[in-house]
């Protein structure tokens, strides 16, 4: 990737460097953070076009005075599901520029489970000419697995064909089991990566297996959850992704492990963030603060936050404030609470006090086509017919994504099985959406709390099919057909009424409406839940990872109950 100005710019930048031409803006007297030796300067910088000229001792066109305040290279998120945040790239710009975030990497197997190369192509177009570089990893598993039915499939020639200067390498291998085997696809992707970096996926593989899979070419890890296996990792050459989720949140357990001496090997993630979260706690400057406050060096809190995910990225003049780079700049009043001024991209400020200042237009880009295509469904349709009523059940764990199992005797009727609500048991069902194929996966979870109604969505990682979780069929049927009415979304229903909906028309994953629309939506959906007794923490980010089927322990896809551990279907029966 040419990260290089042209050749006017760069005889511009250099007679600025060397003090022979004003600057066109100079930023005085600010603390600079040096990501290269580790501390604060008290210094000016020198900003010419999208460029720092230098640092030191400036003049400048144009003067602002910092007195003091701390200047920081602009904030990058190492790993990312836009579609995670349901909203377009300019509304999540929104969200995050003003936070300090001037770069994200993004892998858009969300999208293009649902779509293929057209929906990363969507993605990719929707984000020209906003103030936040979103870079895109190519998706490597769509479908994730032989054991669910995607959208669509890209093999590893459809990824050797997708060109762009935005795509930075290979998203995360998550078919793990295949690329230990040697699984000729999973393989070629790898390799035909180059020397662009391997994300990886591989949630408590240890040992041997690790190694194995460390060897295939993989780079980086964003499933640690414990300590010992963060270490584990670093010692075999990973690049550890600290992940601070809205369900997942990894930071606390894992920043024990990162030192003076493999600090440049770690850096900040946020996997899968909900627009309430955003806005409530924030994007990488929450991963900050909470890193400060847990007892990490604020220098090193910082460079984990920019400059070590620059450098994995192979992001070139980017992640740090010295001439040449790009000057992708915040200007920080509290170093320790993260408090964000003003930001600048490139080179022009674009946000300031919390809010965007960019008045830019980005692309228009015409939405996809509607992806939420059911089989006709009745009542029946969620009939579990067992005279056997001890079965195998999902069980939410708070605050992960990964789900432990456990057996149930639930009530038989008429030979159906039956939700035990008196346990926590609702009935889970998922339904493929894209072709109207009619597989259905039928099974029980435990941990939501729900007492009547159902809650549906096609948000359902990888593949996003229709998850729905329920205490009766008749609400669950409802509930689908809702989430078709609206062409993909998220609903709560009970008693034969739509309690609150956040429609997501754009591949049944993003809402056409403003950051703050879809972040009150979330919140009605949320209070619905709880007026049915919910008691689950973030009901429908974790709905929408129960049919995740390259996470332990136990899931459910349309094709079955899925044992991730042994990476096979299993019968509902314990």
């Amino acid at each position: 990737m040419n990260n290089r100005p042209s050749y006017d710019d760069a005889q511009r930048l250099l007679a600025v460097a060397r003090g022979q031409e004003k600057a066109p803006l100079v930023l005085k007297n600010a603390r600079v953070l040096n990501v290269f030796t580790g501390e604060f300067l008290d210094q000016d910088v020198a900003v010419c076009g999208e460029r720092i000229a230098g640092v030191g001792t400036y003049s400048g066109v144009e003067e602002i005075e910092l007195g003091g305040r701390t200047l920081v290279p602009g904030f990058i998120d190492g790993h990312m599901h836009l579609e995670s945040s349901m909203m377009t790239p300019r509304q999540f710009a929104r969200a995050v520029v003003p936070r300090g975030t001037t770069s994200v990497v993004t892998d858009p197997h969300e999208i293009a489970n649902v779509l293929g190369a057209p929906g990363i192509q969507y993605l990719l177009d929707s984000a020209e000419g906003l103030p936040l570089d979103m870079w895109v990893m190519r998706s490597s598993c769509v479908p994730a697995t032989h054991l669910e039915n995607a959208g669509a499939t890209l093999t590893a020639a459809d990824l050797a064909g997708l060109q762009h200067p935005k795509l930075l390498g290979l998203a995360e291998m998550m078919n793990f089991p295949g690329l230990l085997q040697g699984d000729p696809e999973c393989l070629k992707k790898v390799l035909q990566t180059g020397d662009q970096p391997v994300d990886g996926h591989a949630p408590r593989l240890s040992g041997q297996a690790l190694c194995a899979y460390v060897a295939a070419g993989v780079q980086s890890d964003h499933e640690c959850t414990t300590a010992a296996e963060a270490r584990e990792k670093l010692r075999l050459g990973l690049h550890i992704m600290l992940r601070e989720g809205s369900v997942t949140r990894d930071i606390e357990a894992l920043l024990p492990v990162v030192d003076e001496v493999n600090a440049h090997r770690c850096f900040f993630v946020t996997d899968d963030r909900e627009p309430i979260d955003l806005l409530r706690e924030g994007h990488i400057d929450f991963c900050i603060r909470k890193a400060i406050r847990l007892g990490c060096p604020p220098v090193r809190a910082y460079m984990m936050a920019s400059y070590h995910a620059a450098r994995y990225f192979q992001l070139h003049f980017q992640g740090a404030i010295a001439p040449g780079y790009l000057a992708d700049l915040a200007v920080i009043s509290d170093v320790q609470e993260v408090k964000v001024e003003r930001v600048m991209k490139r080179g022009r400020w674009v946000a300031e006090n919390g809010q965007l200042t960019w008045n830019g237009q980005p692309a228009r880009v015409d939405a996809p086509r509607p992806t939420v295509h059911l089989p006709a469904l009745d009542e029946a349709s969620f009939d579990i017919k067992n005279e056997n009523g001890h079965v195998h059940v999902v069980e939410l764990i708070p605050h992960q994504i990964v789900t432990g199992r456990s057996t149930e005797q639930v009530p038989v009727k008429d030979g159906k099985l039956q939700p035990h609500l008196e346990k926590d048991v609702l009935k889970l069902a998922v339904i493929e959406r894209h072709r109207a194929t009619g597989n259905i996966g039928l099974g029980f979870v435990r941990g939501f709390g729900l007492k009547r109604g159902a809650i549906a969505s096609t948000v359902a990682h990888d593949s996003h099919n229709l998850v729905i979780a329920g205490c009766s069929d008749s609400d669950m049927l409802l509930a689908a057909r809702e989430v078709a009415r609206l062409e993909g979304g998220w609903v709560v229903v009970a008693e034969g009424k739509v309690l609150a909906a956040l429609p997501l028309p754009i591949a049944g994953l993003l809402s056409d409406q403003t950051l703050e629309k879809v972040a009150q939506l979330n919140l009605d959906l949320i209070e619905a839940t709880k007026q049915l007794g919910g008691t689950a923490p973030n009901p429908f980010m974790s709905l929408s990872f129960l049919a995740l089927p390259v996470i332990p322990s136990l899931k459910l896809t349309d094709l079955g109950l899925v044992d991730v551990d042994q990476f096979a279907l299993i019968g509902l029966n314990a």
